[in-house]
């Protein structure tokens, strides 16, 4: 299976993004009201500048406390951003992720963010594409 196909499948291809500069307890309260993990920096909207998420913003929470809330996410965000196109598999962003131990990868092409994959996305593809497989298996073996 196909990222393509993945993007297809969801229920809505938006991105959750925020521009630079925006305050972290922002960022968390976007993360709160819209049930997601992470949100993409943008300028623009259209280019993925970096990637904010829950995890990132409970590590400094940590070290931190609560301070850091006022903070702009560009002093958290993850900039060397891992992305993938459509024509990627599914198995091969799902691999990313896991060795990179991250969960939320953007769809990039000529330079543009087209979507968001998450490993719970690429999880749900592969078990779907184990399903068919199954079902083929069984319909070769019945004979239909």
């Amino acid at each position: 299976m196909l990222v393509q196909h993945i993007l297809k499948s969801k229920a809505s291809d938006a991105v959750v993004s925020v521009k630079p500069g925006t305050l972290v307890r922002d960022a968390a309260q976007i993360l709160a009201e819209k049930r997601i993990g992470t949100v993409v920096i943008s300028k623009n909207g259209d280019t993925a500048d970096g990637i904010l998420s829950e995890r990132d913003i409970v590590r400094e929470l940590a070290a931190r406390g609560a301070s850091c809330l006022g903070d702009k996410v560009d002093d958290y965000m993850t900039t060397k951003l891992v992305t993938c196109t459509r024509a990627d598999s599914a198995d091969g962003v799902l691999k990313m992720m896991t060795e990179g131990r991250f969960r939320h990868m953007p769809v990039v092409e000529d330079g543009k963010m087209i979507g968001l994959v998450t490993i719970g996305d690429a999880v749900k593809a592969r078990l779907s594409q184990l399903a068919m497989e199954k079902e083929a298996l069984q319909g070769m073996i019945m004979g239909h």
